[in-house]
């Protein structure tokens, strides 16, 4: 009887070992788990400097920066919960900021979408879907350009005749895939998209990437383009849907082999350009406006498997893989205005940094 008491205890002993050791398992599994906050919800899950081990005594500095280098909000994501969130300079939790060339990864995005559901190939001619004479190019010339030519700025068309995309002002300068000029001409995928889809633009992009993952905010027609109007937040989830590789809990919303595309190297010409998103980390780079090669790596202080949306007058998304990272800047520009990439990246990302590691 003893021996037979003996081994129940045994027993029940290993099977509550087993239990302890099965549960823990799962709650460190649950807590390296990407968290997302909720639709339609202003909660929003955070974790502290203290848990992550950062330095407290450097926050203050970076604070200090972004508030002397015209920022309006800042926030920081790791595994998708907020570690930082700062509002500065008159800005606050509910007042929109413009994206300005940051918003072009949402046309990047809503092309993967569209290309999921068959209504495009950015492997085809962009006259396949607007017809000939989008552009004012000879004809065989206009029939080199694919979608993927806007997608990577590529086009051949001359980027320095300004913002309108009407056919007069879309001029033949090389062949396509021959030329890498940072020009407006991508907004034609919008068009696309609408012509394709029978849908306006605004209403096929909030269906299908906006309210999918609890975004606010607006397309504004300013001048000739059209640039995204939101909250920082709204921002920040986006950011958080790149850096889930296109998923938002359970729901795959942008393709993920497209996603990996259009953050890695796209063409050959720009090795630090996907599609409309910046690569840090590659040898050599390309700016706007310019047809020179720099040497060395776009942000020489941030990640090198950092890539960012990056918009006029420093407005950023910054996507760090390895440290599971999402970073996002709203402001007018730190320095001097510029097309997206400036000083301010590298000196920010030094204060950075400082505080991570």
């Amino acid at each position: 009887m003893k021996t037979t008491k003996y081994l129940l205890f045994i027993l029940f002993a290993i099977g509550f070992i087993a239990c302890s050791i099965d549960r823990e398992s799962n709650e460190e599994t649950n807590s390296d788990e990407t968290y997302f906050p909720p639709i339609g919800s202003s909660t929003w899950e955070t974790t502290s400097i203290q848990d992550l081990n950062w330095k407290q005594e450097k926050l203050q500095a970076l604070i200090d920066f972004l508030q002397e280098k015209n920022t309006k909000s800042f926030i920081v994501l790791h595994k998708g919960k907020i570690v930082l969130e700062e509002y500065m300079n008159t800005h606050d939790t509910s007042k929109v900021w413009y994206w300005a060339s940051a918003g072009k990864t949402l046309k990047t995005a809503v092309t993967g979408i569209a290309q999921e559901e068959g209504l495009i190939n950015i492997n085809n001619k962009v006259s396949d879907y607007l017809g000939n004479g989008w552009t004012s190019a000879p004809l065989a010339k206009e029939s080199l350009i694919t979608v993927k030519n806007l997608l990577t700025m590529t086009s051949g068309l001359d980027d320095t005749l300004g913002d309108d995309v009407s056919p007069s002002n879309l001029q033949y300068v090389a062949d396509a895939g021959n030329r890498w000029a940072y020009a407006p001409v991508y907004v034609k995928l919008q068009d696309i998209i609408s012509e394709k889809s029978n849908i306006a633009w605004n209403t096929y992009f909030n269906s299908k990437l906006r309210d999918k993952i609890g975004m606010t905010g607006n397309w504004i027609t300013l001048g000739e383009l059209s640039v995204y109007w939101s909250n920082t937040r709204s921002m920040a989830r986006f950011g958080l849907l790149i850096s889930a590789d296109g998923k938002w809990e359970n729901q795959q919303i942008i393709p993920k082999d497209f996603l990996n595309e259009a953050v890695n190297t796209s063409q050959n010409i720009n090795q630090a350009y996907g599609y409309l998103w910046w690569l840090n980390g590659k040898s050599s780079y390309r700016l706007p406006q310019a047809q020179f090669q720099f040497n060395g790596s776009l942000i020489p202080n941030a990640p090198a498997d950092m890539y960012a949306a990056l918009g006029k007058n420093d407005q950023k998304i910054y996507v760090v893989p390895s440290k599971e990272l999402v970073v996002i800047r709203m402001g007018d520009a730190g320095d001097d205005v510029n097309f997206g990439l400036s000083n301010f990246d590298n000196d920010l990302w030094a204060r950075i940094n400082d505080l991570i590691e």
